[in-house]
Parts: structure tokens; C-alpha cells; sequence
């Protein structure tokens, strides 16, 4: 992974409450935009984001002594985001509505598209999209992680990754077409 994903030494781990608090701590303050970002992105409503992150760190904080932290603790934590927000899109009804102004309507097709409205545009086709697109897209293209990582992430292998990510952006035009 990329540099966002350097291990932390974790001193003190294991050994007295303090040294946890300040690798929890630590690790929170260094990944708390990326978990934040990416559940924003996976869920669409910043309410629900903020929900996800804190169940995230929830998670971080209870298995702290578990996590080897020789490894890539981002990686950990895009995992546990994605599956985190898997959750709560299945517990979401189905006809949940979407953030007001997502979706930005246009009154005619000869009307000049803003950047803003094709800013809103794309996160709201971002939002239609099938969880696991979403997630594979987000990851990938949105946080800037490769495929390899991605595949990681999911429990996917590099080719299933590089075709839900091909899918969803084939979507993703197909829905801005329809909006001009």
C-alpha cells in the first residue's frame, strides 16, 4: 500500500493501559479522515458516515492488542469501513432516501451543467451504484489504493476488482447521459 498505510511501532502495547490509550489514540488521529472519507463515500449521508467511523474505532479500540502491527494498519481499517458500512446498507430500507440536493435536477438538456451539479451528479450515481462496485470503485479510484490493495480490502481477487470497478464506471456514464 501506499504511504498512508505505514505501520506504527507501538510502544507500550500490551504492557499498561497508558501505552494503549496513546497507540489508540495515535492510530485514530492518523486514520481518522481516511475512515471518515471513505465512509462518506460508501454511505452517502455524512450522519451515517460519522455512525460508521465511530463504529470503526469502536472496533480498532477493542482489538488493539490483536492487530499485528507490523502490518498495514490502513489496510485493517479500509476493511473493517467497507464491512462496517456493508452492515448498515443492508440494515438501510430500501427506499431510504438520499441526502437532499445529491441529485441535482436540470430543467432542460441545453442548460449548462456546473461543476457542482456534475460534482453531485456523479456521487449520487456513486450512491445507486451495487455495494460491492461501490466499495471496489471508492477504494480504487476515489482513495487511490491498487488493485492488488483493493482486492485485499474485499476478499476479492485482482480480475473480479478490475471488472466490479469497470462495471460500475460503464453505470456511472450511462446515468450521466441520461441527466444531459
Amino acid at each position: 500500500m501506499e504511504s498512508r498505510g505505514v505501520a506504527l511501532p507501538m510502544p507500550g502495547l500490551g504492557r499498561d493501559k497508558t501505552g494503549e490509550t496513546a497507540a489508540f489514540e495515535a492510530l485514530m488521529r492518523q486514520h481518522e479522515a481516511q475512515v471518515a472519507r471513505t465512509a462518506l463515500r460508501l454511505l452517502g449521508r455524512r450522519e451515517d458516515a460519522q455512525d460508521a467511523a465511530q463504529e470503526v474505532f469502536l472496533k480498532l479500540h477493542r482489538q488493539l492488542e490483536q492487530i499485528d502491527h507490523s502490518q498495514n494498519v490502513a489496510g485493517w481499517l479500509y476493511r473493517v469501513t467497507v464491512n462496517v458500512c456493508r452492515d448498515m446498507l443492508r440494515k438501510r430500507p430500501s427506499a431510504a432516501p438520499i441526502e437532499e440536493g445529491r441529485l441535482a435536477v436540470v430543467s432542460t438538456a441545453e442548460a449548462e451543467i456546473s461543476r457542482e451539479q456534475l460534482r453531485r451528479w456523479i456521487e449520487g450515481a456513486i450512491a445507486a451504484l451495487p455495494e460491492k462496485e461501490r466499495a471496489a470503485l471508492t477504494l480504487r479510484d476515489l482513495e487511490g489504493l491498487s488493485t492488488r490493495d483493493v482486492a485485499q480490502i474485499l476478499g476479492s481477487t485482482e480480475a473480479t476488482v478490475r471488472s466490479q470497478i469497470s462495471a460500475a464506471r460503464l453505470k456511472i456514464r450511462k446515468m450521466l447521459r441520461r441527466r444531459a
